[in-house]
């Protein structure tokens, strides 16, 4: 368990890292551009909390771990039961769910979860020094806006939609095996299904989340 958590974070992490500091850097700049020029300033807090740290974030990391380490190792396991290794594997005394697949499942849950807690933390420090700069002064007010952005509903719901992304990617690249059908005119491959089938799934939670959120 502990080579595949390894795996999953480690080379993810600092390359992850710097991506969303950036992408979060651009978005803060243009949104406070923006309310800027329209006199709404008061709200650009409030406005990269929920959008940036809420919403895209989560769902950020949730694609990147899908594409970068579980999808790749879904096909891993595609390809170990094509080859009967997992029935070998049954044969002599093992388990394949316990030894191929959890290991690989656990790796992508937590993987999804310190990703999304790393990036939101720098997405916030972030948006501290583009409003604040590097003054303790406006601290009283940046965390009284964050606490209200963070309310005891909203971080149950934020909780809740992370660790069921991490579940849905980790679980449906690894688990789910797309069967062929006769039918298929575009002969699309196993990993489209799975991306998918993936996508689907994290549009439906997505969307559970906002009416959670704003309904």
């Amino acid at each position: 368990m502990a080579r595949y958590i390894y795996a999953a974070t480690a080379p993810q992490l600092r390359g992850f890292t710097a991506l969303s500091a950036l992408i979060s850097l651009i978005i803060i700049r243009i949104v406070v551009a923006t309310t800027l020029s329209y006199g709404l300033s008061q709200y650009a807090l409030e406005l990269l909390i929920r959008t940036l740290v809420l919403e895209l974030l989560p769902l950020s990391v949730a694609l990147f771990v899908a594409v970068r380490y579980t999808m790749p190792q879904g096909e891993q396991v595609r390809n170990m039961r094509e080859r009967g290794e997992l029935d070998a594997l049954w044969a002599a005394g093992g388990d394949p769910a316990r030894d191929v697949l959890l290991p690989r499942v656990g790796a992508g849950v937590f993987a999804v979860v310190l990703l999304a807690a790393v990036s939101c933390v720098i997405a916030l420090v972030l948006t501290y020094l583009s409003v604040y700069g590097f003054r303790a002064w406006g601290m009283a007010g940046y965390t009284r806006s964050v606490g209200q952005v963070f309310s005891p509903v909203v971080t149950l719901i934020f909780c809740m939609k992370t660790v069921f992304f991490s579940l849905a990617v980790s679980i449906i690249p690894i688990v789910y095996t797309p069967q062929p059908q006769a039918g298929d005119a575009l002969g699309a491959s196993a990993e489209i299904k799975v991306l998918a089938r993936l996508f689907s799934v994290i549009l439906l939670i997505e969307a559970v989340s906002l009416l959670g959120n704003y309904y």
